[in-house]
């Protein structure tokens, strides 16, 4: 019953991205504390604190770097500064530039801040220059010279009563300028470092300041004198003053008394009592693991890879915004500092991703670093995990959700737990015995009783679960291998277990992938405890970079660096079947839709869905600029995830059940609207069936539309009536349609009949306008020239017949005269052709065209029209001479030839050469009239 539910897959659609918002630079938060404004690259993105996702891109036009920018206190005006020297004024919530002008600074802008009254603009640039603009009035007011080298600090005192800014520059001063003056009040020295950040009380009487020389000093702004110098023993980065009327018992403030905190090189967060110089809190990191190499040693600032960077408060919400040198943001909420939410700006490499949690509510990543980051998709909040040394090279999940296993190039393996309700994540247990780093790592499938690893000292190496892995608390587990085993010349790259647990299959860089019996959990060294070779699978050319066992089948699948991935037999390692359409290396492999589907992804940036019963690739996935390393399928088989070596991670999610409702929807619609066309045809209301038709986008029916009106009574009329009532959008449509329709022969006349009524009511200026209407007028002069040839060789055909009939009947009528008579061709000069093509009725000359022009479509038929009429030029110019051959051959036979019968005869050829003339003017009028082409065609072509 179930493989009568079994839908294949068709397509994927992108339902999430986590791509790069921050690679470095400044950082700040709006007022109303909803969004965070951070630099990336030639872009200022706005990432919605609520959601994790960027709401809005700014970015320059001339894709220049920006170096700083600055939000207004009111978060209506966000200004940046470029490389290009240009200052640019967003609407940031509409993403447009309002407006732009030229920075007077030489060299590039290093720091910029607003007034608190959002009208008064402040830029620090490297020609160490301090400038001020109205960006109300929109000039410059201020011109502000005297700092030593880069101004890297621009900061407004909070009382703009008293109109003093603050700066700081390369000689580690603190300058106050008066702005009613312009002139440099004093420079407050007491670092012998850049100063990195200052902080104002709420009254402004008071002043903290920190640096690089590891101090922070307490200033009184009244007197302009250091009151405080407190060691911090850290390079400080930023500092943010703690609220008065709060109870923060909780990280040891005690008293009223001036307190602040402070964010540097160590990467946490400490709380500090300006009366006393004192630490009261200092902030606990889990996990914290120093950096490989530096186990047991000391180590130097800015090794520790969660050094902060910058510092910012939320008052509002009373939280405490930290950005650390990985570009990671985190949110703590006071009093207890708590982490309340983290985002990850840029994840480098993806190396692997998994789904995690009961109902694939999170994802865990193993990036370029020594961290794990696990993602939870509804809000892109992110936990980082400590405990590895080194760089994380894969992972795998547990079918259950809540357990998962990482290895790294430290040689170690790592077992992590989730919790089900609150969502952290913990280390549970631990190993280490591999010789060389560890590539791959998977799990026993039935019951969490073992995992297996692959290294690159070419061993295999299976290692057994406590019972009470999924429960345990406290401590690490230690783990020990079961058995080890060599299993390949090369590195393993990939190792799979059955969904029996009996079968192991490993792929290496030798070329081959190996399946394994795997024996029953033992102690080491027992009898049957190590996996037993059963047979190898060659045929790869390259190396074997995944391989995967069917859920359902007894078959493997492995992808290689050849571009190929195979299906492989598990009764006689043969290659079922081979799977070819990668440009590169086919990096990982898995089964979908019950296993009768393969996602593979590949070196070329590419994800494909093959089907495996047809080896045919249904889709192409492009959404990647790099490698997929990270390909995961979720347990309902809806979702999947892709990672890649471009620092974006793909959430795909399975719409073949939507676009196949929306493709019937689409199809009941069509029949609907076919069905109403034909009923507004049936009642002649050929407006709404035309507007219908085009709507309908159906080029062929718009001109069973056309055919039918130009089919009526007063035909003309009524079409010029119709077409000149469409909308514009539906002329564009019908001038686009023309240029196909006229370049068939049986649909030209209708499209000539609709491009007359353009061309004689709209003028050429305004055709011109039409999307595309350059191109298609191109389309259509040299049809309509073919078209105009075909017609003149129709018309003479025509004549040709016309001017036969009346031959025969002057050559009867002088056999029967008598030799006193005179020929009367009167009634051949007076008589209608029966055949006449004018452009006031030319019924039966299309009638024609369409019956001799059925079979004139190819070059070829042209040429053997053109000799045909040779030949019937030819007959024309001798039936004359014919006739009066026979005329003459009777009346010599009758009659004495004497000098009356020649001056007959003589009457004769001079009335048929008068005949012949009439008859070539007449043609020559004839064509003319019937293929006279618009003359506004003429100045649309020039």
């Amino acid at each position: 019953m179930e493989n009568t539910n079994l839908h294949f897959k068709t397509n994927y659609a992108a339902s999430n991205k986590i791509e790069p918002f921050y690679k470095g630079g400044k950082v700040q938060i709006s007022k109303d504390e909803k969004f965070i404004f951070c630099t990336c690259g030639s872009r200022v993105n706005i990432l919605e604190i609520s959601t994790g996702k960027i709401v809005h891109s700014i970015e320059q036009d001339d894709q220049e770097d920006i170096t700083s920018f600055a939000l207004s206190y009111d978060d209506e005006i966000l200004v940046t500064a470029s490389r290009a020297l240009l200052l640019k004024q967003w609407d940031w919530k509409q993403a447009q530039c309002t407006r732009s002008w030229r920075a007077i600074h030489t060299i590039p802008i290093a720091s910029m801040t607003f007034d608190p009254t959002s009208t008064l603009l402040a830029t620090g640039g490297c020609d160490g220059t301090i400038k001020l603009w109205d960006i109300i009035k929109q000039y410059c007011t201020h011109n502000l010279k005297g700092s030593s080298g880069v101004v890297h600090l621009v900061h407004f005192h909070p009382d703009m009563s008293l109109l003093q800014l603050f700066s700081s520059s390369a000689d580690c001063g603190i300058r106050l300028w008066d702005l009613r003056s312009s002139l440099c009040l004093c420079v407050l020295q007491s670092h012998f470092s850049a100063v990195t950040s200052l902080a104002f009380t709420a009254s402004g009487d008071s002043m903290v300041s920190s640096g690089r020389d590891k101090i922070c000093t307490v200033w009184d702004l009244k007197t302009r004198t250091a009151t405080r110098t407190v060691p911090v023993y850290e390079a400080v980065e930023g500092v943010a003053l703690l609220p008065e009327d709060q109870d923060l018992s909780q990280i040891g403030v005690q008293n009223h008394d001036l307190h602040f905190i402070t964010a540097g090189s160590k990467g946490v967060l400490r709380v500090w009592e300006a009366s006393t110089s004192r630490c009261v809190y200092t902030q606990t990191l889990p996990s914290a693991t120093p950096p490989a190499g530096k186990e047991g040693g000391e180590t130097h600032d800015g090794d520790d890879p969660r050094s902060l960077t910058y510092l910012l408060t939320m008052g509002a919400s009373h939280r405490v915004a930290a950005v650390t040198a990985e570009h990671n943001i985190t949110l703590y909420q006071l009093p207890a500092l708590s982490t309340q939410q983290q985002f990850v700006g840029y994840n480098d490499e993806i190396l692997d991703v998994k789904f995690l949690g009961k109902n694939d509510s999170h994802i865990v990543v193993a990036t370029n670093s020594c961290q794990l980051k696990v993602f939870e998709l509804l809000t892109n909040s992110c936990q980082i995990l400590y405990g590895h040394t080194d760089t994380v090279l894969s992972l795998d999940v547990f079918k259950k959700g809540l357990l998962f296993a990482s290895c790294a190039k430290d040689k170690s393996v790592r077992v992590w737990r989730m919790d089900e309700d609150s969502g952290q994540v913990v280390c549970v247990a631990q190993g280490s015995s591999h010789a060389n780093s560890v590539g791959c790592i998977t799990f026993s499938r039935m019951k969490e009783s073992f995992l297996v690893s692959g290294s690159q000292d070419c061993t295999v190496k299976v290692w057994d679960l406590p019972d009470n892995i999924t429960t345990t608390t406290g401590d690490l587990v230690g783990l020990s291998a079961r058995v080890t085993e060599k299993a390949h010349d090369k590195d393993i790259n990939s190792v799979a277990v059955s969904p029996n647990d009996k079968l192991l299959a490993s792929g290496s860089q030798d070329r081959m992938a190996k399946l394994w019996s795997l024996g029953a959990p033992g102690a080491p060294g027992a009898p049957g405890a190590g996996p037993a070779l059963l047979g190898v699978f060659r045929g790869h050319k390259r190396g074997v970079w995944a391989v995967c066992f069917s859920p359902v089948d007894q078959v493997l699948a492995s992808s290689s660096a050849d571009g190929t991935a195979k299906l492989w037999s598990l009764q006689d390692y043969s290659c079922l079947k081979t799977f070819e359409g990668h440009d590169a290396s086919v990096l990982k492999i898995v089964f979908v839709s019950r296993g009768t589907q393969l996602l593979t992804s590949g070196s070329d940036g590419l994800v494909k869905l093959w089907t495996i019963k047809t080896n045919e690739c249904v889709k192409t996935l492009d959404a990647h600029q790099d490698k997929v390393w990270g390909l995961h399928a979720s347990r309902q088989d809806h979702k999947m995830v892709t990672g890649s070596a471009d620092s974006t991670i793909t959430i795909w999610d399975d719409v073949t059940e939507v676009e196949q409702a929306e493709e019937q929807a689409k199809q009941e619609d069509q029949i609907l609207k076919q069905q109403e066309l034909s009923n507004l045809l049936h009642e002649k209301k050929y407006l709404k069936a035309l507007g219908l038709a085009i709507s309908l986008d159906q080029p062929h029916t718009v001109l069973t539309v056309i055919r039918a009106i130009r089919q009526s009574e007063d035909s003309r009329d009524l079409l010029e009536r119709t077409l000149l009532k469409l909308r514009l959008d539906q002329k564009e449509s019908l001038l686009r349609y023309c240029a196909v329709w006229n370049t068939n022969a049986r649909s030209c006349l209708d499209a000539q009949a609709v491009l007359q009524v353009l061309l004689t009511h709209l003028a050429p200026e305004e055709l011109l306008q039409y999307q595309g209407a350059r191109g298609h007028l191109e389309g259509l002069i040299p049809y309509t020239e073919r078209h105009m040839q075909r017609i003149g060789r129709l018309l003479q055909s025509s004549m040709f017949i016309d001017y036969m009939w009346q031959k025969m009947r002057v050559t009867g009528s002088s056999s029967i005269m008598g030799p006193d008579e005179e020929m009367d061709t009167s009634a051949v000069k007076d008589s209608t052709p029966p055949f006449v093509i004018d452009k006031e009725t030319h019924g039966g000359s299309e009638h024609n065209l369409k019956e001799d022009d059925d079979d004139e479509e190819e070059d070829d038929d042209d040429d053997l029209e053109d000799e045909e009429l040779a030949d019937e030029e030819s007959v024309t110019k001798k039936a004359p001479a014919n006739g009066r051959q026979v005329t003459n051959g009777t009346s010599n036979g009758g009659h004495h030839a004497g000098s009356e019968e020649s001056s007959d005869d003589e009457g004769e050829e001079k009335d048929d050469k008068e005949a012949e003339e009439e008859e070539e003017q007449n043609l020559s009028t004839k064509t003319t009239k019937g293929v006279t082409l618009h003359p506004r065609v003429q100045i649309l072509t020039s």
